[in-house]
């Protein structure tokens, strides 16, 4: 570990990955959670698996554990960890479409970011999926938004 205020940063400025190396594994898990805006239409379609790209809610579970699995490839300064468990929470609210994502892992450093990675990617594709339902006559998305990410829990417990 360094001195360096900036743990990303080394002496001479240079962006660095952090050396977690001399840390001790320890379990992990990190929730995160957010929500995409969607027209009430939209939600019945989703609901009455009547969305032409097909079924909405599995692709976006599928696509949020591929997506907590690659973290590491789209963040740049993430360490590649060892995923131990991927648990996907996603339903139709009266509002839109809702996700958490928790992340298990065991190693030196955490796994929020891969929780938080999790949700944005099952929401983009949710939004990806209903994209038709959603446009207006202009070819706009006026009352689609994706909102309310959020890391909800983090927990370490030591290795006995």
């Amino acid at each position: 570990m360094t001195d360096d205020p900036f743990t990303h940063v080394d002496a001479e400025g240079e962006v660095q990955m952090v050396d977690v190396s001399e840390k001790p594994d320890v379990l992990r898990r990190a929730t995160a959670e957010g929500q995409i805006a969607l027209r009430p239409e939209t939600v019945a379609a989703i609901e009455d698996a009547a969305v032409a790209k097909g079924a909405v809610l599995p692709t976006a579970r599928v696509a949020a554990i591929a997506a907590v699995k690659h973290t590491w490839s789209s963040i740049p300064l993430c360490h590649q960890i060892p995923i131990t468990d991927i648990d996907v929470e996603i339903e139709p609210t009266s509002e839109g479409v809702a996700i958490t994502v928790t992340v298990g892992t065991r190693g030196p450093t955490g796994c929020e970011m891969e929780a938080i990675q999790g949700v944005l990617t099952g929401l983009a594709t949710v939004w990806d999926m209903v994209k038709a339902n959603e446009k207006d006559a202009d070819g706009q998305y006026p009352a689609t938004r994706i909102s309310g990410v959020q890391v909800t829990e983090k927990r370490k417990q030591p290795l006995d």
